[in-house]
This record gives C-alpha cells, sequence and structure tokens, in this order.
C-alpha cells in the first residue's frame, strides 16, 4: 500500500465528509493505493456516525473509536499501528491542513529518501497573541535543546517512513515531538516542507495556552529519558554519590576538628550546633536517596509494563 493517511479527531463531525472528499480525489488523481485512519478520540458529536457513514461509502476507510477521550499522542500511536502504507501521513481533522499536499510530501519520502517531513505553516491564520507568537516561541526554544532545525515541530501535516511510524512509541503528550522521538529511534533524516495552512471552518480549537507550558515541560521529560531512560542509574547514582561524598567529607573535616580541638584542649562547640553539619547531614541523606532511587529506576525498567494499552471499543479494518 502507498498511503496510509492517519486522522485522530475530537469531535469534528461537521468537517469530515469534506476531508473525505477532498482526500480520495488526490489518491484517485494520483493512483495511490491508499487508507484513510480516522481514530475517533473520544468523541461526542455524533463523529463515529459520520465515519461510519463515510465507510459504507468508501472501503479505503477504516476506523478506530476509544471509550474516552485519552488525547493525541495515544490516537497516533495506535493508527501508526494499524497502518500498512509505505508512507505515512498525518493531519488533523479540522480542513486547516491541506490533503492537496499530500503528493509533494509522499515524494519527499519515496524519491528523496527522507525519515520524516515536518509541514511548516509558514503563514498561519491563527490569533497572533495567543497562538502564532508562543508557538514560534516554543520552536525556537525546541530547536535549540533538541538539536533539529524546524520552524513548525507541532505541525499536525507529517509525512513519516512507514516502519518509522510503526517504530513510534509515542505516549503521553509526545506528539508535537516525534522528530525528536524519530531522531531517537535512529532515523534521522529530518526536513520540513512549507504547506498550505488553512482558517478553521467548523468548531474550535482543542488546545489552549496550557499546551506550551505542557509543551515545554513534555521537551525536558523526553530529553532526559532520551538520554537516561535506558541507564537511570547513570544519572540517579551518579548524583548521589557526589551529593554523598560532599557531605562525608564535610562530616569527616567536623569531627577531625573535634577530636583535634579536644587533644589540644581548644574550647570549641559542639558539633550540633554548627551549621556545616546539618549540611553535611542533608548532603549524606540526599546522596542514599539519589542511590537508591538509581537502584528503583534500574527495576522499574527491567519490569515495566507496556505504556500503550488504551480501552478500544471499536474498530474498523
Amino acid at each position: 500500500m502507498d498511503l496510509s493517511i492517519v486522522i485522530p479527531l475530537l469531535n469534528e463531525r461537521e468537517s469530515l465528509e469534506e476531508l473525505e472528499s477532498r482526500i480520495r480525489s488526490v489518491m484517485e488523481k494520483e493512483k495511490y493505493s491508499y487508507e484513510i485512519l480516522f481514530i475517533d478520540d473520544g468523541s461526542t458529536d455524533g463523529s463515529w456516525d459520520e465515519i461510519l457513514k463515510l465507510r459504507s461509502a468508501n472501503p479505503h476507510v477504516k476506523g478506530i473509536r476509544f471509550v474516552r477521550n485519552y488525547g493525541k499522542s495515544p490516537a497516533l500511536h495506535c493508527g501508526f499501528q494499524m497502518s500498512k502504507g509505505h508512507v505515512v501521513i498525518t493531519m488533523d481533522a479540522d480542513l486547516q491542513d491541506s490533503p492537496e499536499e499530500i503528493p509533494a510530501l509522499y515524494r519527499m519520502i519515496v524519491h528523496e529518501g527522507y525519515d520524516l517531513v515536518s509541514g511548516w505553516k509558514k503563514k498561519r491564520h491563527d490569533p497572533v497573541l495567543t497562538k502564532n507568537i508562543p508557538s514560534k516561541l516554543f520552536n525556537f526554544v525546541t530547536s535549540c535543546l533538541s538539536g533539529i532545525r524546524l520552524h513548525d515541530m507541532n505541525c499536525g501535516l507529517k509525512a513519516y517512513k512507514g516502519e518509522l511510524a510503526r517504530h513510534l512509541e509515542v505516549f503521553g503528550e509526545m506528539h508535537r515531538f516525534t522528530p525528536v522521538l524519530a531522531k531517537e529511534a535512529g532515523y534521522p533524516k529530518i526536513t520540513e516542507k512549507e504547506v498550505l495552512h488553512s482558517p478553521r471552518k467548523h468548531g474550535k480549537s482543542k488546545f489552549g495556552m496550557s499546551r506550551f507550558i505542557n509543551g515545554f515541560l513534555d521537551l525536558i521529560t523526553l530529553l532526559f529519558l532520551s538520554r537516561f531512560g535506558k541507564k537511570p542509574m547513570h544519572i540517579f547514582g551518579l548524583l548521589g554519590v557526589m551529593l554523598f561524598l560532599i557531605g562525608f567529607l564535610f562530616a569527616a573535616y567536623l569531627g577531625f576538628h573535634k577530636i583535634y580541638c579536644v587533644w589540644n584542649h581548644i574550647p570549641a562547640r559542639l558539633i550540633t550546633q554548627r551549621p556545616s553539619f546539618y549540611l553535611s547531614l542533608t548532603c549524606i541523606i540526599l546522596g542514599c536517596m539519589f542511590f537508591v532511587a538509581g537502584f528503583l529506576g534500574e527495576l522499574i525498567l527491567r519490569n515495566s509494563p507496556e505504556r500503550n494499552k488504551y480501552l478500544i471499543k471499536e474498530t474498523l479494518a
């Protein structure tokens, strides 16, 4: 199969018929073999009924329905696992991503050999203060920290090599950082393409300003996990040993100083009356705690359950 088009959605019933029609028109024009995977993330507006209607008219339409709202990352993960295409395209269901961009993205994966192509909405039809400026800041910081130079890391319109998409584990809210996940997974050929961004026709955005705060926290988590996720003792053990040694040296100094004063009959305060004693004690305790945390991290890593188990109510295949 040439293409799998994965579309996560939440309460986008009014957009689905037009979106499917435009995708079908592009696929038939380019003569691609394809599938459209709608992932209904707990919609309450009848979106699943619309998907069933589209399925009856177009056998290329498939779908997954979650029993409740889990979020975009679980939706993408399930869509990736269900996909069969040589190239996987992701796009939003609100008609702001243009299906007419798909052939160019497909060719960049197949003919130019990229692992991932991210859309770049250079001209955005979003509020400047609440979306455009925060998005530019977010993308700048993310690019600096991750080393991946993309103008629009969180663009919903992306093309993936099929094997990469099915290899990715998108959990939590890591859908914003699939290029970072791809790089960490061993697929470094990542680029971007300027794409058309259309105004929203129906409904309203499901994301608020909190996504930027959460995004920065998720980025820090992702960078930490990418470096120490498979070796937690390397960070926690190192911090533990350093703090323990600092505390131990402080305590040893205080002990030797006390013995020296007693031996030479020099008046000195009790050790427990000196602030440095409590600093050394705190460092020793924290060092032990960090060291134990490293051991617990290693144990959890070796016995961790699968993180992507979601309760699916229905599946169209």
